[in-house]
């Protein structure tokens, strides 16, 4: 899709591998890739995670990440009926996949609104739903391997390539311009609904552009994070700030720096941590799951460092 900007994007990462000795961290092509993934999904789910944290919508991405099963099922399905093959196959697969998301994700909001059904009824509803019609989906296409399975539900940023880099950065894009638009009304909404809307500000139309905004970002994110794992770097990351942030700014800043951190970490101590195994050769571990564990970690750290950090500041100050 991308044309000659994949061509001069995969040109760059080759002549800064080639800067680099043999078989070192930077030399491989595919641990640059997940250098600048994390770091474009860092600043994407770091961004909104406090929004999400604020907002009481933690279940809700749980949700939407889950149902992105059925999504790609359905997308599977449909490729093969109108006889997709090649690059336009995972095209097909991407753009229902991403608007099966944006529009569950907006199907949950208005049926909450609309029903007076507690939250997580309605989600629990719509959850079990997706997963059927995942079940229904799978079902079609069974005996068919066309993609990764295990990297689907568990994420694997090696797999990250160009195009994936540009729709990543394109994402960002989309995501800061809405939050340099719609930020302070959806932090304002988070404090006090009511007053937000007495102030006449368009709290409902920032809420549904909100969920779609949540919907894209989960499901273009899938292939880096994984649908298992896509929920903790928007939440974690966001908490672990939290417990030492005394306002939305350093919420917001300290959820993309932290986020930032257990990425890279993870990707460096999976490229490091190597368990001999003998003519077997060496088991190494994935990187998704190393980066979920880095900011869980980080997360129950903050439990005991946060509240010393917020006396700390209010003694300065």
């Amino acid at each position: 899709m991308f044309g000659p900007l994949e061509g001069w994007l995969t040109n760059l990462v080759d002549w800064f591998c080639r800067l680099f000795p043999p078989l070192t961290f930077f030399s491989v092509d595919i641990n640059v890739y997940s250098l600048l993934s994390v770091f474009l999904v860092s600043l994407i789910c770091g961004s909104v995670g406090s929004l999400v944290v604020g907002n009481r919508l933690s279940f809700f991405s749980d949700a939407l990440a889950h149902c992105s099963f059925a999504g790609i099922a359905l997308g599977l399905l449909v490729a093969l009926i109108v006889g997709a093959a090649g690059a336009q196959f995972r095209e097909w697969i991407f753009l229902i996949m991403v608007a099966f998301g944006v529009g569950v994700g907006l199907l949950i909001a208005y049926v909450q609104e609309t029903s007076g059904l507690p939250s997580d009824t309605v989600i629990g509803v719509f959850f079990a739903g997706a997963i059927g019609l995942g079940a229904i989906f799978v079902k079609a296409v069974a005996g068919r391997q066309f993609f990764n399975l295990e990297a689907f539900l568990f994420g694997d940023p090696l797999w990250v390539r160009a195009n994936d880099i540009l729709w990543l950065i394109l994402l960002l894009a989309v995501t800061w311009a809405f939050l340099q638009r719609n930020y302070n009304t959806l932090v304002f909404a988070s404090f006090n609904q009511s007053l937000a809307v007495s102030r006449q500000l368009p709290v409902r139309l920032c809420h549904y552009l909100f969920i779609a905004l949540l919907g894209l970002i989960v499901n273009l994110c899938l292939q880096i994070v994984g649908v298992m794992l896509v929920n903790a770097l928007l939440i974690v990351p966001a908490a672990t700030a939290a417990n030492g942030a005394r306002n939305m700014r350093q919420l917001f800043w300290g959820a993309i720096v932290l986020g930032l951190c257990a990425g890279w970490a993870g990707i460096w101590l999976s490229w490091e941590i190597r368990i001999p195994q003998g003519a077997q050769g060496a088991i190494q571990f994935g990187q998704g799951g190393i980066i979920v564990v880095l900011n869980v970690l980080l997360f129950v750290l903050s439990l005991k460092v946060g509240p010393w950090l917020k006396n700390r500041k209010l003694e300065m100050a």
